[in-house]
């Protein structure tokens, strides 16, 4: 059992949205079915719908401890900041942590605006919320203008660190198909011959180190740069990532007793960066 007091700044919000917000471990499930069992109060009513709060409000909710974990005990470290200017922010982002804030969860961009006490920091690309490893980060809109330009044009290049299962039949390759988006279903399914609705993405890979356990620790390049590809383009090869509950084995992911995917951004290569960014060119940032 919690009890929060409202503040100004969610005045307004929805208890769900509020709630989720909050805590680390808490999901949309586990609020509403809290709401349905009536096991949260507002001012000592008990509620069954998601209704508006209002600052001063005090809100009683009778959830297991274990999912009331306040979201900001995680904190930004120097160990994670890889490089640092006065335009951008290259950050090494561990597993468990969105790179972007959503009603859901408080991701590492906010982490970084209070740490640097700069509102106008901004994720300039994405990374996967159980992938861990460098996300470029802009300070200011001109920045941000710029590398969103440089990336656009292919202007950086990202490699990623993937340890696979099984062993790829060449030592290196330059993977072509096609991608469909399946938002309503939140993954991606891949084909090898163009379809309606379908975008072609290029997946470059080069074999680091064959394992004994039967495990391939592979080297990959994004050409393009869409939803899940890596993880789902490998998989569509018969390369899944170690620990990937989405495109992966299950059995061989308990095998290994893997949680998350075993896959790392672990180096940024700036060739072609728009102005005023272009004292970055021909710079390497690795974790």
């Amino acid at each position: 059992m919690k009890n929060i007091i409202v503040d100004n700044k969610n005045d307004g919000k929805k208890v769900v949205t509020f709630l989720l917000n909050q805590f680390n471990k808490l999901t949309p499930g586990t609020v509403h079915k809290a709401l349905r069992n009536k096991d949260i109060r507002i001012n000592n009513v008990k509620i069954n719908e998601n209704v508006t709060i209002s600052s001063g409000d005090t809100i009683t909710i009778y959830i297991k401890d274990e999912f009331l974990e306040d979201k900001y005990s995680f904190e930004i470290n120097e160990k994670m900041i890889v490089y640092d200017d006065e335009n951008i922010v290259i950050v090494n982002k561990p597993k468990e942590i969105s790179v972007q804030s959503d009603s859901s969860e408080i991701g590492i961009d906010k982490y970084l605006r209070e740490y640097y006490s700069n509102d106008d920091i901004k994720p300039c690309h994405r990374l996967d919320r159980n992938t861990s490893g460098l996300i470029i980060f802009s300070k200011n809109e001109t920045a941000n203008s710029a590398m969103l330009a440089t990336i656009k044009d292919h202007g950086i290049k990202k490699y990623y660190r993937a340890l696979v299962y099984g062993t790829p039949k060449q030592k290196t390759a330059t993977l072509k198909a096609y991608l469909f988006k399946d938002s309503k279903n939140s993954r991606v399914i891949i084909a090898d011959t163009k379809k309606k609705g379908y975008q072609e993405i290029i997946t470059k890979y080069q074999l680091l180190n064959k394992n004994d356990d039967g495990t391939s620790l592979l080297e990959v390049e994004l050409i393009t740069g869409k939803t899940h590809q890596i993880r789902a383009h490998l998989a569509h090869i018969g390369l899944p990532i170690i620990g990937d509950g989405k495109y992966g084995i299950n059995s061989v992911n308990k095998q290994f007793k893997k949680k998350y995917q075993e896959l790392e951004s672990y180096k940024i290569t700036f060739e072609n960066v728009s102005k005023p960014l272009d004292y970055l060119n021909g710079k390497t940032v690795k974790t």
